[in-house]
């Protein structure tokens, strides 16, 4: 009997129109357009602006590009994860919520929260779901309205996020393609360096919380590089190294878009050649789990079938790590 692979059959996205551009941000606070692009690459972001709404609208907004492109109706899918740090409510889950303004009745649907590493994690549990013959058509997304929980008074966090979505189809195949491996971790001991300190069960939102500014992203800059830029492009070696796989036979490397220094780093582990590298992040700014899939749909028409992509994500937790796939398509 074959194995079954799960491989991506279609690709979705979705950013917001307003653009905060580096000169907007630095009438808002004591920054300029110089020190962003020069410390972390980024010009612009998008901002989802329509009132009350959240990431489960740029989602569904995502999905209903891909069913679209692809044909595929709601009442196929089996399946729906979102990888998102930023879901509408606690709960109900932004999956739930994605797929009711989807019309999605017959699937389950859960998030995975695994910060900027959402995406990756979702997609190596997704791959796993079809693998066990259970599951047919799934919707992996990464999702994140990462300018809810960004404090414009920070200068040294607000220039990073950006808000956005993007989504995979995955469905199984027999043929040697999709996602073929996977390395994935955890390291506890970082949570502490990049973090969102209240609106949890341990420290619930208060008058105290907010007057302290404790419901915006904290990080602590140093700390966090230093262990993005290791384990990042460690594991983006490791997984070519496991599967004997050299730089000449990489067809495009994706990485998470936080940090062009990060990107740079990830770039002269793996030796892949950096026109083979897929990098927004000028435009759209770090949208956490958002920012892997986003690079896909935006360069869906370059890759052909058989295409040998590497994925890697560094986040919080920490957590990070990376897949290799073959292009189906």
């Amino acid at each position: 009997m074959s194995k079954i692979h799960a491989v991506i059959t279609g690709v979705g996205g979705y950013v917001p129109e307003y653009i905060l551009n580096n000169h907007e941000l630095s009438a808002m606070m004591d920054t300029s357009d110089e020190w962003i692009t020069s410390r972390v690459g980024i010009k612009e972001r998008r901002i989802l602006k329509e009132p009350n709404t959240g990431t489960s609208y740029m989602a569904a907004k995502a999905a209903e590009e891909l069913f679209t492109k692809t044909g595929t109706k709601p009442e196929e899918i089996d399946l729906i994860i979102v990888g998102t740090t930023t879901p509408d409510h606690i709960f109900p889950s932004c999956a739930a919520m994605t797929a009711e303004k989807l019309g999605i009745k017959n699937a389950l649907a859960f998030d995975l929260q695994a910060a900027c590493s959402g995406f990756i994690v979702a997609l190596s549990n997704a791959a796993s779901f079809i693998e066990s013959g259970k599951y047919k058509k799934v919707l992996v997304f990464g999702a994140e309205k990462m300018s809810s929980i960004t404090n414009y008074n920070d200068r040294t966090t607000a220039p990073l996020f950006g808000d956005g979505a993007g989504v995979v189809l995955l469905e199984p195949s027999t043929e040697e393609l999709g996602v073929l491996d996977s390395l994935i971790f955890t390291d506890g001991a970082g949570g502490k360096h990049l973090m969102l300190k209240a609106g949890g069960s341990a420290y619930p939102s208060s008058h105290e919380t907010i007057d302290r500014s404790e419901h915006g992203v904290y990080q602590e800059g140093q700390n966090v590089f230093k262990h993005a830029v290791t384990n990042m492009a460690g594991v983006s070696g490791d997984i070519m190294d496991k599967n004997n796989l050299k730089s000449e036979d990489i067809s495009w490397l994706i990485p998470h878009q936080a940090n062009l220094r990060i990107i740079d780093a990830v770039v002269n582990r793996t030796g892949v050649a950096y026109e083979k590298v897929i990098i927004n992040i000028e435009r759209f700014g770090n949208t956490s789990a958002a920012s892997i899939p986003l690079c896909i749909w935006e360069a869906e028409k370059k890759f052909k079938k058989g295409d040998n992509i590497i994925l890697t994500a560094f986040g919080a937790g920490f957590t990070w790590g990376s897949v290799w796939l073959k292009w189906a398509y």
